[in-house]
């Protein structure tokens, strides 16, 4: 099978292309990837001469460079994305490019080349804010920032392809991914590189915002069955089933690294910030679907690859990042 994935730079589509590329020998792999700011050639370093996978620098807004690249593939796994809510906040543009305009240009490609299977990856926040329960597939869509809203417009241009033109396509929500990898201006790198260096932590509001917690490793298995497992034209949710209070997870940060709690400064609350994320993933689940990863053990390890691999992330946290930290994070 040839796979086209999208943003396979980043966070989670690095992962995906390392998981893949090991679990199926005969699998060859197109990342195609614009290397934004948050895209590292450096996550698949230890890939990027076997001859089973390929990066090609690009946008995918740009049709006619998507549809050479794509000719041939199997299936599309659209990662890409513009996908920190902070930064959708100030500046929403982007975002709505990215994901509209982006996935617009890709299903077109992909449907002009009658690929296999499209996969959607999407995100639990295009269901908006729960104080109760957890949201199943069927869900009414009610975003609350540009983020989420861009990848929600993306997840109804996806679904009507579908309808309207039996593409056969797949859409997965995750929730909050954590893991190696994963660009610093996240929740749990940022709090963890902040910590070593006995910089503030900048927890916002009251702290008691609740996430739904999933290792990445899992997230790639999750979409993994989806692909291959999924049924065409419908949505699947990939849950960790680990809820925290933010608070809660910055505790268990801060004595993983033997850190005191005085380094959490509270700070303004991010603008229509949503309350709580809770998903139902029993019908993936129905599919072989599990999370094998319990989240003190896969915290550790993460917390541990920060420690191990500074290198990696400490050229991240560069001259770009501080100003825009500076701008994002205002004490209250």
């Amino acid at each position: 099978m040839k796979l086209f994935v999208t943003g396979g730079a980043g966070f989670i589509g690095s992962n995906f292309i390392r998981y893949m590329m090991e679990k199926y020998p005969a699998y060859k792999i197109i990342n195609y990837d614009k290397l934004t700011y948050a895209g590292n050639p450096d996550n698949l370093i230890d890939i990027a001469k076997k001859p089973r996978y390929q990066f090609v620098k690009g946008d995918i807004c740009d049709f006619k460079k998507v549809s050479q690249y794509m000719k041939g593939a199997d299936a599309v796994i659209n990662f890409a994305a513009e996908t920190h809510v902070d930064r959708s906040i100030l500046n929403a543009g982007q975002f709505i490019k990215t994901s509209l305009n982006g996935t617009f240009a890709l299903l077109e490609a992909a449907r002009f080349h009658k690929v296999k299977r499209f996969v959607q990856i999407s995100t639990d926040e295009v269901y908006g804010s729960i104080l109760k329960g957890s949201f199943t597939e069927n869900s009414p869509i009610t975003p609350n920032s540009p983020y989420s809203s861009a990848k929600a417009g993306a997840d109804l241009l996806v679904k009507s392809y579908w309808t309207t033109y039996a593409f056969p396509i797949v859409i997965t929500r995750c929730s909050n991914n954590y893991g190696p990898y994963q660009y610093p201006e996240k929740v749990i790198p940022l709090f963890v590189t902040n910590a070593l260096d006995n910089l503030e932590i900048p927890l916002y509001g009251d702290g008691k915002n609740v996430r739904d917690w999933l290792y990445v490793l899992d997230h790639c298995r999750g979409i993994d069955i989806a692909l291959n497992k999924g049924k065409n034209g419908e949505v699947y949710n990939i849950g960790g089933g680990q809820e925290l209070t933010n608070v809660e997870l910055t505790k268990t940060i801060l004595k993983l690294l033997g850190k005191p709690f005085s380094l959490v400064k509270k700070v303004q609350d991010r603008p229509g910030h949503d309350r709580r994320y809770s998903i139902d993933y029993s019908k993936i689940a129905k599919l072989g679907y599990k999370p094998l990863y319990t989240f003190e053990t896969a915290l550790k390890e993460t917390v541990d690859w920060y420690v191990n691999n500074q290198k990696l992330w400490r050229k991240l946290k560069n001259k770009d990042f501080k100003k825009y930290y500076a701008k994002q994070y205002k004490k209250s």
